[in-house]
């Protein structure tokens, strides 16, 4: 037979029986007949290379493992979910959906809500090009190569009755199923390597392998449940959609359904909550989403969230065990938190041996003490915590703990700010907060330090190296090199990189700081208020941080505190001593946008949405995601549809990506 065509005629019946066994779940074959076919095809191609494409499914594992993960922006953000928890807040979201629709009855897709780690899958003409993390929402880590490895994401679409889109941008969870967890840790067991605390634990480590050899042999699945940015195809409603998605080859949970109302809510939730421990898989709740697009662009977004889904959260899973000891740790921010170590119990799928304990008021309110039996819950699936004391079972001589006044990692004084619960520690230097506050400096959005990753600085600390953040323009090439996870090349490039961190922005480094609730936004405000000068943000009071727009009471204090505390003063005299400058920010006579709201839709190809963001709020003016009566402008690249479509029946000016440029260039 001719090569090309057994080759494509093998290809069909894999993609077929692929089809079959992840999207029908009606296998007609064994695996091992499944294995000779791809045997043989990996056979043909070896004999005849010219005629292997990316999307065979021989190419699912790369040759070549990668040194780091780039970036991908998602070009519709993957937002948060407004969180339901109890059937209080169910109806509560449905009187708003009713009222927002001017509607009696509201149409949902319900779905389970899978304990994994949300990703993009990116399909170019059918074919898959590249996939991520959620990462930030708005930027993920390319993990392309490991995603090949997982068979149930198909390599090309299924060519059906259903058009495929030039652009489908798919959301899904990859996950591990229960029996394949157990299956996981007994080989992990044999190769006398740690076992995996969960399977969400081990699901995002087995997509953050550089190596896609080793993320080939984890038992990974997916379930897609949402699109992003579609061109070439349309649906009326999400049920439409995942319906297109399983005939193209992708996995759609079984479990979907649409519902209607608070009722059809309330009772898919509590049927899911019933059938958790039998499932093949971990969920932590349940998620529901208006069904019908329109009425979804009608709704719009929050800022970290759509208006139009909701989450609900199970009650969580309890279990008694014994409090060992409590350990006082440190976090980033200098935060003083209790944690109970305890007897090793299973709660919810995970073996928990510890529980926060929050603060001293929370301790002192349930009366916690070592050596009380308790009982514990995950919250949410997640973080384990102490309900109450069994005070019955309480042994003699027990005493009351007291968090203590000084930091334990560096003997600092304590302190609890007025209208807090936490004790804090001020120093910045503390080496408890040196990890953290190393990792949170060097990040993208602060000094933007490329290849300090958290096992080079957990390194560098315990090397001693780096004590306080100056310390990283003090490292040279020679004692870097030496270390065993740098050789010199890396090293070399890891200078490089902290040398240009020093060229650098007000903004950029107040926010590095990581001052407590100065976030990114916080610092660009302070920028403009103070103009890029340091030495007057350091100097300036309560009183005159108050009244800066956008700063508030809390925000005002902390800064002050900061302050207040000369290490912290010292630290960044240094760093400015070491080579740091601010670049002079230029002051603009006028806000051209002032009070203007933009919204950016399509596929941008001039810029990014976070680009197209921080050039609007330079000059003023604010971006939303989604179009109102209030949006004054929508810029509009390719593929825009619903958003433009709304603009033009609201009367909204549109501009392209070229007339925005020219506004802003204007200027």
């Amino acid at each position: 037979m001719n090569p090309k065509k057994r080759i494509d005629e093998l290809r069909g019946i894999i993609q077929d029986h692929n089809y079959r066994y992840y999207i029908l779940d009606d296998p007609t074959i064994s695996d091992g007949e499944y294995d000779i076919l791809l045997c043989e095809l990996e056979n043909l191609e070896k004999e005849n290379p010219e005629l292997i494409t990316p999307d065979s499914p021989t190419q699912r594992v790369g040759s070549t493992p990668v040194t780091e993960f780039g970036t991908i922006e998602h070009r519709i953000p993957m937002l948060s979910l407004a969180n339901a928890m109890n059937e209080e807040e169910f109806v509560a979201f449905d009187k708003r959906m009713q009222k927002g629709l001017d509607s009696d009855s509201v149409t949902y897709m319900a779905e389970p809500k899978l304990d994994g780690l949300g990703v993009e899958l990116v399909y170019e003409n059918g074919l898959l090009v590249y996939g991520s993390t959620r990462g930030d929402g708005y930027t993920g880590e390319d993990i392309t190569h490991n995603l090949k490895t997982i068979r149930g994401i198909p390599l090309s679409l299924r060519i059906v009755d259903i058009t495929v889109p030039a652009l489908l941008e798919v959301r899904g969870e990859v996950f591990i199923r229960k029996d394949d967890f157990i299956a996981l840790n007994k080989k992990q067991e044999l190769d006398e390597k740690p076992p995996f605390a969960n399977p969400r634990n081990a699901a995002a480590g087995s997509l953050r392998q550089l190596d896609p050899k080793i993320t080939v042999d984890r038992p990974l699945s997916i379930y897609c449940y949402q699109g992003g940015m579609i061109n070439g195809q349309t649906f009326p409603d999400h049920a439409s959609f995942l319906d297109a998605l399983k005939k193209w080859g992708l996995p759609v949970n079984p479990f979907v359904q649409v519902v209607t109302g608070s009722d059809g809510i309330i009772s898919y939730h509590r049927e899911l909550e019933e059938k958790r421990n039998d499932l093949p898989y971990e969920i932590d709740g349940t998620v529901f989403k208006i069904n019908n697009y329109n009425e979804r662009e009608n709704l719009g977004s929050r800022s970290r969230s759509p208006r139009w889904a909701i989450a609900g959260k199970f009650k969580a899973q309890q279990a008694t065990t014994v409090i060992n000891d409590i350990d006082v740790q440190v976090g980033r921010t200098g935060a003083l938190t209790p944690v109970a170590k305890l007897n090793p119990v299973y709660v919810a799928g995970v073996t928990v041996t510890n529980a926060t304990l929050h603060n001293q008021d929370e301790i002192e309110r349930k009366d916690i003490r070592i050596g009380d039996t308790v009982l514990i819950e995950r919250a949410g699936d997640v973080i384990p915590k102490v309900v109450k004391v069994i005070t019955e079972k309480r042994p003699n001589g027990t005493k009351p703990f007291q968090i203590p006044a000084e930091c334990p990692a560096c003997g600092h004084g304590a302190h609890r700010p007025e209208g807090e619960v936490i004790l804090r520690c001020g120093n910045i230097s503390c080496p408890r907060q040196i990890k953290g506050r190393i990792q949170h400096f060097a990040s993208k959005l602060a000094m933007n330090i490329d290849g300090l990753g958290v096992k080079v600085i957990d390194q560098l600390v315990e090397e001693g190296l780096l004590k306080t953040i100056d310390d990283l323009y003090s490292l040279n090439q020679e004692s870097l090199a030496a270390l065993d996870r740098l050789g010199e090349k890396s090293a070399g490039n890891l200078i490089e990189a902290i040398s240009n961190s020093k060229e650098t922005t007000f903004a950029r480094f107040v926010y590095a700081l990581g001052i407590r609730n100065v976030g990114e936004h916080i610092a660009k405000v302070l920028e403009k208020q103070f103009s890029g000068n340091l030495g007057e943000f350091q100097n300036a009071n309560v009183e005159e941080l108050e009244n800066i727009d956008e700063i508030g009471p809390i925000v005002a204090e902390t800064v002050v505190q900061f302050w207040s505390d000369k290490s912290n003063k010292l630290i960044v005299q240094n760093c400015l001593d070491k080579g740091v400058s601010l670049a002079e920010i230029e002051i603009k006579e006028y806000q051209l946008f002032e009070g203007q709201i933009f919204v950016f839709t399509g596929s941008l190809e001039n810029f990014t949405r976070k680009s197209a963001k921080d050039m609007v709020e330079d000059l003023g003016g604010k971006a939303s995601s989604s179009v109102s009566k209030n949006t004054n402008f929508v810029v509009a690249g390719p593929g825009a549809e619903s958003k433009l479509k709304k603009a033009e029946e609201l009367g909204i000016d549109v501009l392209t990506e070229d007339e925005f440029l020219a506004k802003v260039k204007n200027v």
